[in-house]
């Protein structure tokens, strides 16, 4: 059991994967570099990133002291904004790159942690329009919300390495079909 080689078992430990294809076919490698949404999700995802940080302290703050309840809000709304913004258009980039808006095999996993932290976000903007619940129950919200968050950046980056680390694997084996050639 503890051999890994075997065709069609899965590792034990998402640190044992190794991605062996490239994510991206080279048709879709040259689609994602023509995309305009490649550049906008290269910078709303650093803007989501620092407007997430400057939030969570703030949610932090009230939580732990009961003061900067507007201030923890607002930040909210708007990293929730920004999430919205980022999700549009990176659904935009999919079908530029893919084909499809949403769920493509390449980022399938990664979508559907996507939609819990959208739901989580969403959820927190119901309870507060809706004046339901009290502001520590909707700021619990917000931290289940960002702690989703987290996990879906984090495989983002973990994807996005691997793939890296597999195209200059097979830049270095197959120079010719990275860089659009013939095999």
């Amino acid at each position: 059991m503890g051999d890994n080689s075997i065709a069609g078992l899965r590792p034990a430990f998402a640190h044992e994967a190794r991605v062996t294809t490239p994510l991206y076919t080279v048709e879709q490698l040259q689609r994602r570099d023509r995309s305009p949404w490649t550049l906008v999700q290269g910078v709303l995802a650093p803007l989501q990133f620092l407007v997430f940080l400057v939030s969570l302290s703030l949610v932090v703050r009230f939580l732990a002291t009961g003061r900067g309840l507007e201030a923890a809000t607002i930040s909210i709304v708007v990293k929730t904004a920004v999430l919205y913004t980022i999700m549009v258009t990176g659904a935009l980039w999919e079908r530029d790159v893919f084909g499809q808006y949403l769920f493509a095999r390449a980022f399938f996993w990664e979508d559907v942690v996507s939609m819990l932290v959208i739901a989580l976000h969403t959820a927190y903007l119901v309870a507060l329009l809706g004046h339901w619940l009290d502001a520590r129950a909707q700021m619990l919200i917000a931290l289940s919300a960002y702690g989703t968050y987290v996990v879906n950046a984090a495989q983002f980056l973990l994807k996005l390495r691997a793939a890296r680390r597999v195209q200059y694997e097979f830049s270095a084996v197959r120079p010719s079909l990275v860089a659009g050639g013939a095999p």
